[in-house]
């Protein structure tokens, strides 16, 4: 089996550990506590695969791996998140800033964390 696969599971749950608080914590009041528990599972589960699997193999060398994969994610995660819950409303909608901004926050806790982790 290849490693990717292997860690693909390890990697998702330790990604839910840290973005899930943050989604918790910084959606917008609008959503209730199971659309946001909902949101660390879902988003995660959508993106974590491309980055572990697919990613890695279509990333030339000439392009850092990271850049990609870490800009991917979040941008992502955020279409996937407007797409389904926010109903059409308009982008000056504040809600829908801090939507995305708590998005883009939890993949860089979980970023950080993989890093310090890492080292």
């Amino acid at each position: 089996m290849n490693e990717a696969w292997r860690f693909l599971p390890v990697g998702y749950a330790l990604s839910v550990a840290v973005e899930t608080p943050v989604l918790l914590v910084g959606l917008s009041p609008g959503h209730n506590w199971r659309r946001r528990l909902f949101a660390g599972l879902w988003l995660t589960a959508c993106t974590y695969p491309i980055v572990v699997l697919v990613l890695p193999a279509l990333v030339s060398a000439g392009i850092p791996y990271l850049l990609v994969a870490e800009t991917f994610a979040p941008v992502a995660e955020c279409a996937l998140f407007y797409t389904v819950f926010h109903d059409g409303r308009g982008w000056r909608d504040p809600s829908l800033w801090r939507d995305l901004g708590a998005i883009v926050l939890a993949n860089l806790a979980s970023f950080g964390f993989g890093e310090w982790l890492y080292s």
